[in-house]
C-alpha cells in the first residue's frame, strides 16, 4: 500500500504544478487513499472538521474582508504611497530599499497578489523612472511579497498555531527573527546582482525613460497622499501585536476584532458609501472561504489519505530522530513545488497536516518546522514565473516573467537556505 499511495501523492502534486484546480486534487486523492486503506468514513471527518474549524475560518475570512474594504478605500494605495516617496530620496540604495519596503508592506497587503498590484503599481515606474533595469524593479517588489509569509494575515499561521496549540502570535513572534535574517540575506544577494550586473540606477536608463514618458506619468505625480488613509491598513497589525501575550499593552485583541475595527476606521476616514463597504466586506470573507478554506479542508481530506493509507507514518519513522532531514524536506519540499506552480499554499497545507504533527519526534518543534514550511514555500512563490504576483510584476515592468525570476532565483534560494539553518 505505500508503494501506492506513494505514486498517488506524487501524481497529486504532477497535477497540481501542471495546473489542475488544486482542491479537487488534493480531494480525490486523498478519498482515493482513505479508501485503500480502508477508511472511507475518514473523508468526511477530515472534511467537516476542517469546514468548520473555530481559529482558522473567522480568521481568514475576516482579513480577507477587510483586504476588499481597503481596495475600495483606496487605503492600501495611500500607504504604498506615501512609502515610495523615500525612494525619491536615495537612488544609491533604490534596489535594497524597494526590497525592504514591499517586505514590511506585505505585512499588512499578505496577498501576493494583491501586494504586487498595489505597490508594483507604485514602486515599479518610480523604479524604472530612476534609472533601474526594468526586470530588476520587478524583481525586487516579487521578491519582497514573501514577507507576508509572517503577517497574521497568512492563512498559514494560524493553521500552524493550531496544530501547535498555541495563539497565532506567538507563532508569528516566533519565527520573526528568522524571517527577517532570511531577509537581509535575499536582499544582499540581490544588491550584489543589480551591482555585479549593473541594474541599478544609472543615469542613462532615467534619461531614456524621460525621453519616452507620456500621460501616464500624471497621474501619478497628481496622487495626494491623506496621512488617515495611510495609517488604517496598519492598525488591526498594531492592534495584534501591542494585545499579544509578548508585548500586553492592552487587553488581548482577536484578529477578527481588529480586522472589523480597521473596517470601521476606513469607513469613518473615507465616508464611502456603507452599504458598499459591507458588500465588499462580504464578498471578501465569501471568496476566503472558496479560496482558501476550501484548499485547507481538501487539503485535510489529503491528509487524512494520507494517515489511512500508512503513509504519514511511514515518513515520520524516516525523518524520526534525524532534524536536518525534516528541515530539509521541510524546506526545499514546499519550495520547488511553488516555483514550478506559482503557489506554495497547497504543499504547504499537505506537508503541515502530514508531518509537522509528528515534528518532535524527529527533533523539532511543531511551530518551527510549520513556519519552515510555509515560508518557503512563499520564497518559491517569489521565483516561479507563472505566479499571479510575478505575473503582475512583469506587466508592469513590461518585461517577460522569466527575467523577472531569474533575478529572483538566486536570492530567495539563499534566503531559504538562511531560514533552514534559523530554524
Amino acid at each position: 500500500m505505500l508503494i501506492v499511495g506513494g505514486l498517488i501523492v506524487i501524481l497529486t502534486f504532477v497535477l497540481i504544478v501542471k495546473k489542475y484546480e488544486a482542491r479537487l486534487v488534493l480531494f480525490l486523492a486523498g478519498l482515493l487513499m482513505c479508501l485503500i486503506g480502508g477508511l472511507p468514513g475518514d473523508v468526511m471527518k477530515a472534511f467537516t472538521k476542517a469546514m468548520v474549524n473555530n481559529s482558522l475560518v473567522p480568521t481568514i475570512c475576516t482579513v480577507m474582508g477587510f483586504s476588499y474594504v481597503m481596495r475600495l478605500t483606496e487605503c492600501d494605495q495611500h500607504l504604498v504611497q506615501s512609502i515610495s516617496g523615500l525612494l525619491k530620496k536615495g537612488r544609491a540604495v533604490l534596489v535594497p530599499l524597494s526590497f525592504l519596503l514591499t517586505w514590511w508592506i506585505s505585512l499588512a497587503i499578505p496577498s501576493a497578489s494583491g501586494c504586487s498590484a498595489a505597490v508594483g503599481s507604485i514602486l515599479i515606474p518610480t523604479l524604472i523612472a530612476a534609472g533601474v533595469h526594468p526586470a530588476m524593479a520587478a524583481a525586487t517588489v516579487l521578491a519582497g511579497t514573501w514577507g507576508s509569509a509572517i503577517s497574521p494575515g497568512n492563512a498559514h499561521n494560524p493553521f500552524v498555531a493550531d496544530l501547535a496549540g498555541t495563539d497565532m502570535m506567538t507563532v508569528i513572534i516566533n519565527e520573526t527573527p528568522a524571517a527577517i535574517i532570511a531577509s537581509i540575506a535575499c536582499v544582499a544577494v540581490m544588491t550584489a546582482y543589480a551591482v555585479v550586473r549593473r541594474e541599478g540606477a544609472t543615469e542613462e536608463r532615467r534619461q531614456a525613460y524621460l525621453a519616452s514618458l507620456g500621460e501616464d506619468a500624471k497621474e501619478l505625480e497628481a496622487f495626494h497622499v491623506n496621512p488617515l488613509r495611510a495609517i488604517v491598513p496598519l492598525v488591526p497589525l498594531i492592534l495584534l501585536i501591542i494585545s499579544s501575550k509578548q508585548v500586553g499593552l492592552i487587553p488581548e485583541v482577536s484578529v477578527p476584532l481588529s480586522m472589523l475595527v480597521g473596517v470601521a476606521l476606513g469607513f469613518l476616514v473615507t465616508l464611502t458609501d456603507l452599504q458598499e463597504v459591507c458588500r465588499k466586506f462580504f464578498q471578501g470573507m465569501g471568496n476566503a472561504y472558496a479560496d482558501v478554506i476550501g484548499l485547507i479542508v481538501c487539503a485535510s481530506v489529503f491528509t487524512a489519505g494520507m494517515t489511512a493509507i500508512g503513509l504519514t507514518g511511514a515518513l515520520t519513522d524516516l525523518m524520526k530522530g534525524s532534524q536536518s532531514a525534516a528541515a530539509a524536506a521541510g524546506t526545499f519540499g514546499p519550495f520547488l513545488i511553488a516555483v514550478i506552480s506559482g503557489s506554495g499554499d497547497a504543499a504547504a497545507f499537505a506537508f503541515n497536516g502530514a508531518v509537522t504533527p509528528f515534528a518532535e519526534q524527529f527533533g523539532m518543534s511543531i511551530m518551527d518546522l510549520g513556519s519552515l514550511a510555509q515560508i518557503a514555500g512563499a520564497m518559491g512563490r517569489s521565483i516561479s514565473p507563472v505566479a499571479g504576483a510575478a505575473i503582475i510584476c512583469a506587466g508592469l515592468a513590461k518585461v517577460n516573467p522569466i527575467e523577472v525570476s531569474k533575478r529572483n532565483a538566486l536570492p530567495c534560494f539563499v534566503a531559504a537556505l538562511v531560514l533552514m539553518f534559523m530554524l
